[in-house]
């Protein structure tokens, strides 16, 4: 009887290169201010956020997140024809079909490789990095480039105080390749579907011939997902640590989805992060990006040079769904 024949397993893989796109527009509190019923004190005692960035007509889901990738890959030295998969995690893709995937995989002239959309909003790039390991390691994939990417822009309401001053666009991307030694830790990852609602779309998607804004709008639940998400952090954080063999004390960085800078401290505070662990605080610049938050929070602390490559540092998403994941990676 004949037998499969499956590709040799490989020990690890790792983060080979990362990059980002940040669109030029620069947006304050004052100008959100300008809509709602707010204040940039408020703003900033409630989220830590200064500024964020907003992406312009030509600035899209597509765009941003093929110019992310190609910095990734020129810094990993990567070509396109070693990538057999591109995973594009995304929550304000506006196209329901085809996705938004495909399409950066053949601007990147990655044309024979897998693609795919992930939907699991702010954990996304967690997820889909968890994957990525999984691929290369199972031999099916030689490289894999893994990009969040979002115009969260499109999706809220800028008259909505719960929501409006919360978010930015934005994209980063990493590519993952092969390793001796492991450099991407086991993934641990859950989702509370019951409380869906917490974080959610008002409406259906709009019919055809009606704007995004005025169809659906993001929706949230600020105090309960404050609660939910300082609780769950710290869970999947330590869980994450324990199936990587390290402890909190190992860690030289702390990258968490950047949701709010009070979420963050507080899940700092919590894990009880040693001195010298360097917690990642894009949020205040870049405001909450989504799937975009944790590789931009990353590359944002490798080039200010607080960080080097071969460290360990811990990631954590979480957001709608409610969906989280958390693994600890070797820096590139």
């Amino acid at each position: 009887m004949a037998r499969l024949r499956l590709p040799d397993p490989h020990p690890g893989s790792r983060i080979l290169g990362i990059g980002v796109y940040r669109p030029s527009r620069v947006v304050t509190n004052e100008e959100i201010c300008a809509r709602i019923d707010s204040s940039d004190e408020w703003i900033r005692r409630r989220s830590g956020i200064v500024s964020r960035r907003f992406a312009g007509p030509d600035e899209t889901v597509i765009t941003m997140a093929v110019e992310a990738a190609r910095k990734a890959m020129a810094q990993a030295g990567t070509d396109p024809d070693e990538i057999g998969m591109v995973l594009v995690a995304t929550m304000s893709f506006l196209e329901q079909s085809p996705a938004a995937a495909p399409r950066v995989a053949h601007q990147l002239g990655a044309r024979a490789a897998g693609s795919l959309d992930i939907g699991a909003a702010c954990s996304g790039f967690c997820y889909a990095l968890g994957l990525a390991d999984s691929l290369v390691r199972s031999g099916d994939a030689r490289a894999v480039v893994v990009v969040g990417s979002e115009r969260m822009s499109d999706i809220v309401d800028p008259r909505d105080r719960g929501t409006a001053f919360l978010f930015g666009d934005g994209a980063g991307a990493v590519v993952v390749g092969r390793s001796e030694t492991p450099g991407i830790g086991p993934v641990v990852w859950g989702s509370e579907g019951s409380r869906h609602h917490m974080i959610a779309h008002d409406r259906a998607w709009p019919p055809v011939g009606e704007t995004p804004r005025a169809g659906a709008a993001l929706r949230m639940a600020g105090p309960e997902v404050f609660r939910w998400a300082t609780r769950v952090m710290p869970e999947v954080s330590r869980e994450a640590l324990r199936r990587a063999g390290l402890d909190v004390a190992d860690l030289a960085a702390f990258i968490p989805h950047q949701a709010n800078a009070r979420i963050v401290d507080v899940a700092a505070k919590s894990l009880g992060l040693a001195p010298h662990t360097v917690v990642a605080r894009d949020v205040v610049t870049s405001g909450n990006t989504s799937a975009a938050s944790i590789p931009l929070a990353m590359e944002e602390l490798l080039a200010q040079g607080r960080l080097a490559g071969g460290d360990p540092a811990l990631l954590v998403g979480f957001g709608a769904g409610l969906a989280h994941a958390a693994q600890v990676v070797t820096l590139p």
